[in-house]
């Protein structure tokens, strides 16, 4: 009796396996996935994203996922893959992407501010005042793809002889080697050195630069998202909850800022880092190329 009953039971659970297999109205959800630059500290948190991924997930019925890169060196990598559908650009990363046409801009993160500038930072008892003082200096500088900590630092100290220059993987490291002596100077944005300062109360730092206006960092969409769903993520994200907007860092109604003078600047610099990893560091172009900086 016993094995009739379960031959018939193990029939019906295999019509239902088929039935589910069959049924064309069952689909995936695809899903979109969302990049920033988090350093991996409390300067970004990811908390934050949590209603704007949960608001797009809903609205697009996604499966909608967040991936931080922790420098802006690894971020680049994604984007140039465009491993990113959504990405809440830095400056740096903004222009770069867009200038390769890689991603298409899709709303301002913001309207440019006192803290959208990038510090050259020394101890306070360095008899360093100047950008002339550096001199065969050894200066701290960020990542690859930072405006702040890379791009808008170089072009200042263009036409400088450095004793060297060490790339610090986030904008509080940075300020450590300031503070062991490790080097004589470094460079990072100004939002970043009022965040991270404060877990260095020990030490006085002085700033001995600050730069031109950067400008406002963008929310970028990938060109290989499916149209409709273009149209649907623009829709969302323009009919978001302000809290949620807040919380992520973009105002909608802004203007997407120009980027034509900071992506010419970016350009300048480029020649500049054939030098880089010299020592000393001279901070001009090679002899085979004609590039010459200009304001």
């Amino acid at each position: 009796m016993f094995a009739p009953r379960f031959v018939r039971f193990g029939f019906l659970i295999l019509l239902v396996l088929l039935g589910i297999g069959c049924n064309s109205s069952y689909t995936v959800p695809e899903k979109v996935t969302l990049g920033l630059v988090s350093y991996g500290e409390e300067n970004v948190s990811l908390d934050k994203y949590e209603g704007f991924k949960n608001y797009i997930a809903a609205k697009t019925k996604s499966i909608v996922e967040l991936e931080p890169a922790y420098n802006e060196l690894r971020a680049m990598e994604q984007i140039r893959r465009k491993r990113w559908d959504i990405v809440f650009a830095t400056p740096g990363l903004a222009a770069i992407a867009m200038d390769k046409q890689l991603y298409e801009p899709l709303f301002s993160m913001g309207e440019v501010s006192s803290r959208q500038r990038s510090l050259l930072i020394v101890r306070d008892d360095s008899p360093i005042q100047k950008i002339p003082d550096l001199m065969n200096k050894t200066i701290a500088l960020g990542q690859i793809g930072s405006a702040a900590g890379y791009y808008v630092p170089l072009y200042d100290l263009y036409g400088l002889t450095l004793a060297d220059i060490r790339f610090a993987p986030t904008p509080k490291t940075v300020l450590q080697w300031v503070k062991e002596g490790r080097v004589d100077a470094g460079a990072l944005s100004e939002k970043n050195f009022e965040i991270y300062r404060r877990q260095f109360r020990q030490t006085k730092f002085k700033t001995i630069h600050t730069s031109r206006w950067i400008p406002s960092g963008v929310v970028l969409l990938s060109p290989t998202v499916e149209r409709n769903r273009e149209r649907q993520i623009r829709k969302f994200m323009s009919e978001v909850p302000g809290n949620i907007a807040a919380d992520a860092g973009y105002i909608p109604s802004a203007k997407i800022p120009k980027y034509n003078q900071f992506i010419e600047l970016i350009k300048k610099v480029k020649p500049l880092e054939a030098r880089i990893k010299e020592t000393p560091v001279i901070l001009l172009p090679k002899a085979s190329d004609n590039t010459n900086k200009t304001d």
